[in-house]
Formats: structure tokens, C-alpha cells, sequence
């Protein structure tokens, strides 16, 4: 089934650059450093391979040290694999593949273990006994927490250390990966399987602009894409890129429109935002904090959730943010507030001392003043279409993390079960790699490999399509949203830059803001976290999933495959 958006832009296969100025050689090459990346590359250098990691800014900078929840896992003996896969796919409301799921709740206890043998220490009981909790959708204690809410930093704490330990592993930081780099071939164009990548260092010295890193295979561990909407809980450096490299490369991506919303994040301002890029990351707001009486209002000071739900402030996740997405398309606003001046500025400091503490950043006081607050993008639960290896549809080009999308999540992600699905697939990637890595390829004499032949979209469009994006294809959709929303990424689609950093992140934001308009638009039903006001309901008929792909004019393609 092909169900293009005619608005929607014509998309590079390419990104303007030059040609590499500079070339590495490795084994193989892993581009992203969080759980899922430094996981890979510790597995890999356990088969005796020589490894590049490469990182878009620091290594701590992803999004794993900023994962507040846990890592779900089946280690109490009363619970089993059985009971975590059903809690998973009663989550993903349809749409798991149960091969995966089986996968990942009877392979991550032995991937859990792995990572505490290697440093990571969690919360344990006073007898010494690992400490699980639960959270929203399980039905067993299962969840494994590192300082109350710093799991994803004492995860990524521990296999930095690893990482640091070990120096086979080169480690490239301050770099934003390009193009994929293919080998002659007999599939499209004339390609084959992928030899390598290029990239652009930030930096002084001979790594200093755009080059190549040859490699006998390839993992994408980029992360998440939340930055393409005007609020996410995503940092900085998640526009996308896995995705957006994948889609130019040629690669199947799939379950795009299934994005997870938390209902209030603190709005960042203009001012607090990165630099010359239009990105800023929202911390979180706790319902705890609805919880201990603070009250949702709008613009005016009226409380718009009472009388909408029986339990109003406190109502389901999704409920609150459809509710608070309603009063900004009314309004036209950008926020709403949550008002605790009640509840006393001694009480907040001592309850909240983080929300406080960020709210203070950017120049509110809990205390006296309303706290700005919108739905923010949360998690990917889509992205680069795998198998049980986490090998994508190009031979040689693998993913995992927030940027795979391996069958797990379908329709909605079951919360704590990222991490794990980080945990568990790079493994199985390395040992699919260690156990038939090809020679090193060189890559036809075209595309990335000669420069020159792409365009790129100017970074100041980029304000633009995120609050389209967050009004048209966020919390609620519909058709008219969608098709407003499409109209400005043609408008943002059609104009050209210049090869520099932001633009080539504005270039992937279009390309996977686009992605996800196409699939939104064709998925007429409301479906885990996919919600359309026209198609409120979810429709069996659309139990399945749409395969994206940029067609050879560049044109995005949409394939039906219905589950069977």
C-alpha cells in the first residue's frame, strides 16, 4: 500500500558535504554511546574485535543518564518470562512481534547480570538482595532502580568505565555522523552491503571537519528523535540522525507514528535553549506533584481537567495530556500551568527539591509563581526496521536502542522495558557480527564516498516545523492536523542551506518529521499511543504496520503489512 502525503517535501538521499578529507579503517564501527551502543561495543571487543565508537557530543551526553525509571527484569522467582511478555504486549496493543518479546524477557535477566558484573550497582534491600519495584502496566515486582531515580546514570556510569578500560575501543566524541557509506553491489543504485560511514568532527587537529571511518559493519545506537517536536524530555542531541542516515541509505523503518507523550514537562524558554540550534531539553514534572495537590490551569487561572475525568489532575497519563493538548489548540498558547503556590515554598523545596531546582533555573519560583508546563515527547517506540539480530534491511548495517525498532515496544512501550531491549539486542547484534564478519569492503566510487550530490535544509527553519509538529502530529492528531502540518515541512523541505552541524540536524528533523506524518496520516484508527480525534477507536483492519522508505526521487513510500 502506497500512501505518500503529496505536501510533504522531496527528501535527500544524500547530505551536502564534501568529500572525506580524512579516512580511519576498524572493525567495526558503533555510532551512539549510550546503553545500547557501549554494550555493543564491549560485546564486539569480546569477540577480539577492534571497535570505533562515535559519539555526537560527550559520552555521558545521550539519553540513558537521563533515564529516571529502571530496568525491568524477571529475577524474583515467584514472577516469569511468561508474565513480564504478557504485560508487554497487553501494552503494545497488538503490534509486539512475540518472538521479540520472548527474546527480551527470557535473555535479560543474563544481560542484567552481565551489566552488575561489569560495575553497575542497584538498589538493594537491607538482607542484600536486589530491591524490585513496579510501575505503571506491570503485574510483578520486576523493576531494578539505581539511587531511587538515577538508574540510567549508574547504568551509563558503569559502562563508561568499561569502555574508558579498554583500549582497543577508540573512542571518537564531538562527532555527528553523516551518510552511510556502501559497497558496490547488486541491489539499488548499484549498492551492496555497508563499509563504513562518514562524519564531521568537531575539533582541532587532522580530524577536524568532514571524513570517513571504514568498517566491516556498522551499528546504529543514535538514540531517540523527540527533538523534532517544540517539547521533549529528549537532550539536545536527539534529532533523529540513526533514522534520518537510515531512511538516505535506503533502509526500511517501521511503527514511526507510535511516539510516547509524558503530560507535563517544564517549558523551557527561548532563551534557556542550545545556542544556534532552536534545541532544549524539558525536565520532567512529576504527577507526584499533581499527586500532593497542585492544580492544572489555563491561561486564565481555570482549572480545565475537573469534570473531564473523575479523578481530574490525576487522571491516566494519556488523559492529561490530551486534556492540556485540547486548551493549547483552543487557546493557541504553548503551555499551561500547574499551580503549588498552596502548597508553600518550605513544603515544595523540601518535597520536590529537583522540580524546584529546575524550575528556579529558568527563572520560576514554585512558590510565587504558575509553573509552565506542555505534553513532551518521550520515547520513540518506531524507528529502523530490524530482525531478532538487529540486522536492518541493508546487509552489514545493524541497529538497536531507541533508533531499532526490533518488535518489541509495538504500539506503546511498557515502561522500564528500554533499557532492557538495549541490554539484550546488542548482544545478539555482536555475536551475529563475530560470528561472520566480512572483509573490509571499499565503498563505491559515488554518493557520500565522492561528496557533493545532496542538499541540506537551513537549521532556522527548525522552530518552525518542531511547533508544527507539536500542534498537528503530537498528543492529538487528526486528518486536518496533519495535512497543516505537512503543508509546513514542504515549506521547511523546500529551502536549502548550507553543510554545517545545525543544518544537517535540520535536514534529519525533516526527514523524520516527515516519515511520521506520512505514517500518521495513513494509520486511520487510535492505536496505544498513536491517537486520532477522527478515528478514535482502534480498527483490527489496522493491526499491523507501515514499512517507510524515501523512494529513489525522494519521495517517502509507505508499504502495509498486516500481522498475521
Amino acid at each position: 500500500m502506497d500512501r505518500p502525503t503529496a505536501d510533504l517535501p522531496t527528501l535527500p538521499r544524500l547530505l551536502a558535504a564534501p568529500a572525506p578529507g580524512w579516512v580511519e579503517t576498524t572493525d567495526v564501527i558503533v555510532v551512539g554511546s549510550g546503553v545500547a551502543g557501549l554494550t555493543a561495543a564491549l560485546h564486539l571487543r569480546e569477540a577480539g574485535l577492534h571497535v570505533t565508537v562515535v559519539t555526537k557530543v560527550d559520552m555521558d551526553e545521550g539519553s540513558t543518564r537521563w533515564a529516571q525509571g529502571g530496568i525491568a527484569a524477571v529475577l524474583d522467582p515467584h514472577d516469569t518470562p511468561a508474565a513480564h511478555a504478557s504485560d508487554t504486549e497487553v501494552a503494545g496493543v497488538g503490534l509486539c512481534d512475540p518472538a521479540a518479546v520472548r527474546v527480551l524477557v527470557e535473555e535479560g535477566p543474563t544481560r542484567l547480570r552481565e551489566l552488575m558484573r561489569i560495575g553497575a550497582e542497584f538498589d538493594r534491600n537491607p538482607d542484600g538482595s536486589l530491591m524490585l519495584t513496579r510501575e505503571g502496566g506491570h503485574r510483578a515486582d520486576r523493576i531494578v532502580h539505581a539511587g531511587g531515580d538515577a538508574t540510567g546514570a549508574e547504568v551509563q556510569r558503569a559502562l563508561h568505565a568499561a569502555v574508558r578500560r579498554d583500549p582497543w575501543i577508540r573512542l571518537v566524541e564531538h562527532a555527528l555522523v553523516l551518510d552511510l557509506l556502501r559497497a558496490p553491489g547488486d541491489g539499488p543504485d548499484g549498492l551492496g552491503p555497508a563499509c563504513g560511514i562518514t562524519l564531521h568532527v568537531l575539533g582541532e587537529g587532522s580530524e577536524d571537519g568532514v571524513g570517513a571511518i571504514l568498517g566491516r559493519a556498522v551499528v546504529l545506537a543514535t538514540g531517540g528523535l523527540g527533538q523534532v517536536f517544540a517539547a521533549t524530555t529528549n537532550p539536545a542531541v536527539s534529532t533523529g540522525d540513526g533514522v534520518a542516515l537510515a531512511l538516505r541509505a535506503g533502509a526500511d523503518v517501521t511503527d514511526v507514528e507510535f511516539v510516547q507523550f509524558h503530560p507535563t514537562a517544564l517549558i523551557v524558554p527561548e532563551h534557556a535553549r542550545v545556542a544556534g540550534t532552536g534545541h532544549a531539553q524539558q525536565p520532567l514534572v512529576s504527577e507526584a506533584l499533581r499527586g500532593e495537590g497542585a492544580h492544572l490551569v489555563d491561561g486564565d487561572g481555570k482549572r480545565f481537567m475537573v469534570g473531564q475525568h473523575e479523578l481530574a489532575e490525576l487522571a491516566p497519563r494519556d488523559v492529561v495530556a490530551k486534556g492540556i493538548h485540547r486548551v493549547l489548540l483552543a487557546t493557541g498558547a504553548d503551555h499551561v500551568f500547574l499551580d503549588a503556590r498552596h502548597l508553600g515554598g518550605d513544603y515544595l523545596a523540601r518535597r520536590f527539591p529537583t522540580i524546584v531546582a529546575s524550575c528556579l533555573a529558568i527563572g520560576v519560583d514554585p512558590a510565587t509563581d504558575l509553573i509552565p508546563v506542555a505534553p513532551a515527547a518521550h520515547y520513540a517506540s518506531g524507528g529502523v526496521r530490524t530482525d531478532l539480530r538487529g540486522r536492518t534491511s541493508i546487509p552489514g548495517l545493524y541497529a538497536c536502542g531507541e533508533v531499532a525498532c526490533t518488535g518489541v515496544h509495538g504500539a506503546n512501550r511498557l515502561a522500564s522495558n528500554s533499557l532492557l531491549e538495549g541490554l539484550v539486542f546488542s548482544r545478539r547484534i555482536a555475536d551475529d557480527i563475530a560470528a561472520g564478519l566480512p572483509e573490509q569492503a571499499r565503498p563505491a566510487e559515488t554518493g557520500a564516498w565522492v561528496g557533493g550530490a545532496g542538499w541540506v535544509v537551513p537549521a532556522a527553519a527548525t522552530p518552525a516545523l518542531q511547533r508544527a509538529m507539536t500542534r498537528g502530529a503530537g498528543v492529538l492528531r487528526s486528518a486536518e492536523t496533519l495535512a497543516a502540518t505537512a503543508v509546513t515541512l514542504g515549506e521547511v523541505g523546500a529551502g536549502r542551506g548550507t553543510p554545517r552541524t545545525a543544518d544537517w540536524e535540520a535536514t534529519n528533523l525533516v526527514t523524520v518529521a516527515s516519515t511520521l506524518v506520512a505514517a500518521a496520516s495513513a494509520r486511520r484508527e487510535t492505536r496505544g499511543c498513536h491517537w486520532r480525534e477522527d478515528f478514535p477507536t482502534a480498527d483490527e483492519r489496522w493491526r499491523g504496520h507501515l514499512v517507510g522508505a524515501i523512494g529513489a526521487g525522494g519521495g517517502l513510500t509507505q508499504e502495509w503489512e498486516g500481522t498475521s
